[in-house]
């Protein structure tokens, strides 16, 4: 059976595996599911359409699924779903999808830090790290492995590219390359993630081509449609670069409607 505390309430129409743990003056709704080795702190929240995997850490004070601040919505159904292995610190908050039938997804090994807002339809993929206090707007898109400091702002629509590293304090109004460390109000971006890249194995070879890559796109002025062609023809073609320059590709083809922006 669950351990859950006297002092919290869990909706008889709650779905809890047989060792979740749920401490004091939590609340968890119905139409909840919660899987194996999940723990929930103190003070939670888990709103009602709300699935949560396996092994799962939720710290004091967070609510998981509540309602998105939308103008737009109306109460219609709609859906929050994390994966296993994820932290959650203390205050977080997370939103379902603002769209009925969709979903906001958190994916694998995530660790969120205290006082985080993901707000509805937010897509965060694998090993992701965010620090205190940043905020991500609706319908964002964070892929694998990419680290977030603390007290970012990130615009709506916005997608942060796998292993991009965003430095504290930045405002992110577009989307961010993979690979690449990027600070500040204006988004600049300084050079490749070389840290993060050694950890996950990416070899010297590739990283000196993403250096170079990083260049041209981002350092040489050149518009960003003659970048690409130049990085194709002087670059090596290595599994990151052909990664990059789809996602540049995407980019400049107006995904975003943010047009040929370095």
């Amino acid at each position: 059976m669950p351990k859950i505390h006297p002092l919290a309430y869990v909706d008889p129409k709650a779905e809890l595996a047989e060792d979740v743990v749920v401490g004091p003056f939590c609340n968890v709704e119905a139409n909840v599911v919660i899987g194996l080795g999940c723990t929930l702190d103190s003070h939670v929240t888990v709103k009602h359409h709300t699935t949560i995997g396996e092994r799962n850490f939720i710290g004091q004070g967070a609510v998981i699924g509540g309602d998105p601040q939308s103008t737009g919505y109306k109460g219609q159904d709609t859906f929050l779903v994390i994966g296993n292995d994820n932290v959650f610190r203390e205050y977080v908050t997370i939103h379902r999808s603002m769209t009925e039938g969709k979903t906001t997804r958190i994916g694998n090994h995530n660790f969120i830090m205290a006082y985080v807002h993901l707000g509805h339809d937010v897509t965060l993929h694998d090993n992701i790290t965010m620090a205190n206090n940043s905020g991500v707007s609706g319908h964002v898109t964070i892929e694998d492995r990419a680290v977030i400091g603390g007290m970012c702002g990130i615009h709506q629509f916005c997608r942060i590219g796998k292993v991009a590293m965003v430095g504290g304090m930045s405002r992110i109004t577009r989307d961010v390359p993979p690979f690449m460390l990027v600070e500040g109000i204006n988004q600049e971006v300084h050079d490749i993630n070389a840290v993060g890249l050694r950890r996950i194995g990416i070899t010297q070879e590739s990283r000196l081509a993403m250096h170079k890559a990083c260049k041209v796109l981002y350092k040489s002025q050149i518009g960003l449609s003659n970048a690409i062609e130049i990085v194709l023809k002087e670059v090596p073609n290595t599994d990151e670069i052909k990664y990059l320059l789809d996602f540049e590709r995407r980019r400049f083809n107006g995904r975003n409607g943010r047009g040929d922006q370095p």
